[in-house]
Formats: C-alpha cells, structure tokens, sequence
C-alpha cells in the first residue's frame, strides 16, 4: 500500500519510486532507488534534495518487499559451495562460488521454482567451471512486493532438490596414467601426437601425469599394462588410440579383458563419437578416439571436469550431450563461452 508520510516517519520502509538528484554539469540520476529502505542517515540527503514527505510502500502481513523476498530465495537455492553475502541491490541477490570447481545445478527444480512466476532465478549453464568469487546465479522477486505464500512456495520447491539447485563440486587432482596404443607409433613409422594434448589437458586441471606409456596393438599386453598402472597408484586411466571398429583396434577389447565394468562406448557428440568410458577397480577409464589429436575440442573437454568432480558417468550423461554435441569448428575457438557442450 502506497502512503504519503514525512521522511522523519518513512524510516525503515521501502521508497514507492525513484528519488532524482540533480548536480548541474555534474549528475542527474537517481539519489535513491524505488524500493530503497529509507535509513536514519538518509534524512539529510533528503532534505538537501528539498524532500519533507515521501511516498512509502507499507507491506500487509501476507506480503514481503523484494530485498526481504530475495534473502529468502537465495537461502533456499544454495547448496555447497556457493553463498550470497552482499545485501540486495535493487531487490535482487547475487549468488557465487565460494570454491573453484564444477558448477551444478538441478534444471528441474530451477524450473519449477521458475514456474511461479513472480520470482526468478537465472544461472550459468550446469556443469560450467567457474573460479572463487564468480557469479552463478542471481535471484529475486519480480514484483517490489510479492505474495508472502508465494514465495514460501518458491522456496519450498527450491529446497525439494536432494542436494540443493545450486552447488560446486570441488576437482580432484588426480594421478593420470596414458596408454597410447598403436603399432605405428609402438613401431615408430610414425610419431606420437597424442601424450603432448593429453598432458597438456591434465595439467591445466591440476593433475599429474603418473606415466605415458606405448602400446602394440594387443590385447594382453593393453591389458597388462591398465591393471599395473592401477597397482601403482594410477587414480585415472586415459588411453588413446584403437577406438574404432578396425580390426587391429584393440584397445576397449583388452580393457574388457582388463575387467572394466560400466562400460558407455560411443556418444552423440561431434568431434567424439568413438568416446568410451568405463570403471576399473572403481577407477575412471577414458578411451579418447583420433579426433583428440587435433581438434580444438572434444568430448573429453565435456566429461572430464565431470569425472573430475566424482561423477559417474553413465549411458544416460552421456546421450543428453547429443542437444547442443555439435562442435562449430570456428575459426578462432573461444570454448567455453560457445554453443558445444551446452
């Protein structure tokens, strides 16, 4: 309810409109903002501005202002590794990483708690990585005063999520063995061009190149070598080559022979479709296929945040990855800020 009252009574409620300053050849903006909640200290910035009386908005029980609106919002969509500190700024929250890491958010519950309508919440992509301090998401109540019930049930479906709409995984640094299989390279009629990508990719994550070893194509010496990598320490296992269906690709039949379990081979996304991943000993395998030698981006630039911050990987992760799986191939790559993988 909008009411006329002196500023000396308008302390502690919210302002019904704007309040313009005007500094000659300097400023003409606003002094204060619509829903500002006018304070003690205010009152002479007022009075300089020619101010004795002010619209103010009264909120009735069943209702709450946007600032008081959004707290309760933010509250509700937090998970670990995201907090909001600062006070809202023109009734909306910002919400951000307390940790660098994976970002993740549960898009069905941000529906739902979009589909109320009078609040909103917009967010990052899931799954984008994102450093300490970086906005996620920002959150408010749409109207300057929102039904209170509204916004409880907002809220209420926010908290429904098992493990919150919003959150950030922590990434592991893992200890990284590579098998480069093939009789060419093991041959040397040609040369290696994988181990310099992998590594690079490995250690732009934090992690640690545990060994590079190359391979024959044949299964019991691929299998051999996956399960002593396993035996001294190995915490991730990428290997690279003989992903195809050619014959002397034996790289996921050794693996196989190895005792890899959960097994996802193939995927909808371009460049990557040979892409497999499986479980040894409840230690990721990634079968990386050809393409990982020279495109820019690839499937494992989308799994392997994932696998970093504990993620199972299973049939169903990877077939969603069809919907936006095409990589444009630009002429200047500007991954992650593009369409792949979204």
């Amino acid at each position: 309810m909008k009411q006329v009252v002196t500023i000396e009574n308008a302390i502690g409620y919210p302002l019904a409109h704007d309040i313009t300053e005007i500094r000659p050849g300097e400023f003409k903006g606003a002094a204060f903002h619509k829903g500002h909640i006018l304070q003690a200290d205010d009152l002479p910035r007022l009075r300089n501005l020619g101010k004795n009386h002010l619209y103010i908005i009264k909120t009735e029980a069943n209702e709450m202002h946007e600032d008081e609106a959004a707290k309760t919002l933010a509250d509700s969509l937090i998970g670990d590794g995201v907090a909001w500190h600062d006070a809202p700024r023109e009734g909306k929250i910002s919400i951000k990483a307390t940790r660098d890491g994976l970002l993740k958010v549960d898009v069905d519950a941000l529906t739902q708690f979009n589909m109320f309508g009078e609040v909103m919440c917009a967010t990052r992509h899931t799954n984008s990585l994102v450093k300490k301090g970086d906005t996620v998401a920002e959150t408010r109540a749409i109207p300057l005063v929102v039904d209170r019930e509204i916004v409880k049930k907002a809220a209420g479906t926010a908290r429904l999520s098992p493990s919150k709409v919003l959150n950030v995984l922590p990434l592991k640094q893992p200890r990284v063995s590579v098998l480069i299989t093939g009789n060419e390279v093991f041959d040397g009629r040609i040369d290696d061009k994988f181990a310099p990508v992998i590594r690079k990719k490995v250690e732009e994550y934090g992690g640690k190149i545990l060994e590079v070893q190359f391979l024959p194509d044949e299964d019991e010496r691929i299998c051999n070598a996956a399960l002593e990598q396993v035996e001294q320490g190995a915490q991730l296992l990428i290997t690279t080559g003989g992903m195809s269906v050619d014959a002397d690709d034996r790289t996921r039949h050794a693996m196989e022979k190895a005792g890899i379990l959960d097994i996802v081979y193939g995927s909808p996304v371009l460049p990557g479709a040979m892409f497999m991943v499986a479980y040894l000993g409840g230690i990721p395998v990634l079968g990386i296929p050809a393409c990982g030698m020279y495109a820019s981006r690839t499937i494992l630039d989308l799994i392997y945040p994932r696998i970093l911050a504990g993620e199972k990987i299973t049939r169903e992760e990877i077939a969603v990855l069809g919907h936006g799986g095409l990589c444009l191939k630009c002429t200047i790559c500007n991954f992650p800020v593009c369409p792949f993988g979204k």
